[in-house]
């Protein structure tokens, strides 16, 4: 037992030798660097004789993020042009299939419609839009279709909206009142419209205006921000901690719990009417 013990010290000593040679040393790093280049080349040339659609080449983990310039949509229609109508592109783990044809589309939108019904998964919807359950972001399936059920018969029947036609109207007009006192002067129809569709919504839905006297209106500005921002861990998950450095995940749980003490106050509100 002691010698065995010996001989593997005396071992162990040959190898830490061997590792500080500066050629053993060029050797690994060598052999290491040929790995790299050899995985990359065969997950870049990976599923070249598969059946699915022309892809571009794309880096590991993140895809095919890089291909996309400061102006997406500019960057997909000039890859398009090269990879045909029906393309796939990977955003980090998540598939992406870009469809640039009327055919295409149709295939996609009519004939299997119910393949690609279902909405994305993504951090900000499930923060924002409490975990899918809203009808515009959940998921295909039971729960979505009684969603839409009681949206279609109750919320937006005809009946229902022409119940609400005297508050469009004098939304309407208010708005038209506004753009004559305003006579020669210059007209934000931007804001203007966003107003009135601000009102109408609040007076159908929430029974009054919240206007300026409320926070309602910044908080669907930052809500339509939000719901627009790039989430790094929705696409490469091991890099989600960049998400909460940026601010990205601080930003949403603040809005989530604004948007939740606005609604309690308006329940307040109806409560004591």
């Amino acid at each position: 037992m002691y010698k065995r013990a010996e001989h593997q010290k005396l071992h162990n000593k040959t190898i830490l030798k061997n590792l500080k040679n500066p050629d053993m040393q060029m050797m690994i790093m060598i052999l290491l660097l040929c790995s790299v280049i050899f995985i990359t080349i065969l997950f870049l040339t990976k599923g070249g004789k598969s059946n699915t659609p022309s892809s571009p080449p794309r880096l590991p983990l993140i895809g095919n993020l890089h291909q996309l310039g400061h102006h997406p949509h500019r960057s997909l229609c000039f890859l398009s042009d090269r990879y045909g109508p029906l393309m796939l592109l990977h955003f980090g783990s998540v598939p992406v299939l870009v469809v640039s044809s009327m055919e295409a589309a149709k295939e996609v939108l009519k004939t299997h419609d119910r393949v690609f019904a279902s909405r994305p998964r993504s951090k900000i919807f499930q923060k924002l839009l409490y975990d899918g359950h809203d009808v515009a972001a959940a998921p295909y399936g039971e729960y979505w279709r009684q969603m839409k059920s009681v949206c279609v018969l109750h919320l937006l029947s005809n009946k229902m909206v022409r119940s609400f036609r005297n508050v469009r109207e004098e939304e309407m007009n208010l708005m038209m009142d506004k753009i004559r006192k305003a006579s020669s002067l210059p007209v934000n129809l931007s804001e203007l419209l966003a107003n009135l569709t601000n009102d109408v919504i609040c007076r159908v839905a929430l029974g009054r205006k919240y206007g300026c006297e409320t926070d309602f209106k910044e908080l669907m500005e930052r809500l339509t921000r939000l719901l627009g921002v790039f989430s790094v861990g929705t696409y490469v998950p091991w890099l989600a901690w960049i998400d909460w450095i940026r601010g990205l995940d601080s930003q949403l749980e603040k809005l989530r719990n604004d948007i939740d003490e606005f609604l309690e106050r308006v329940l307040e509100d109806h409560e004591y009417i």
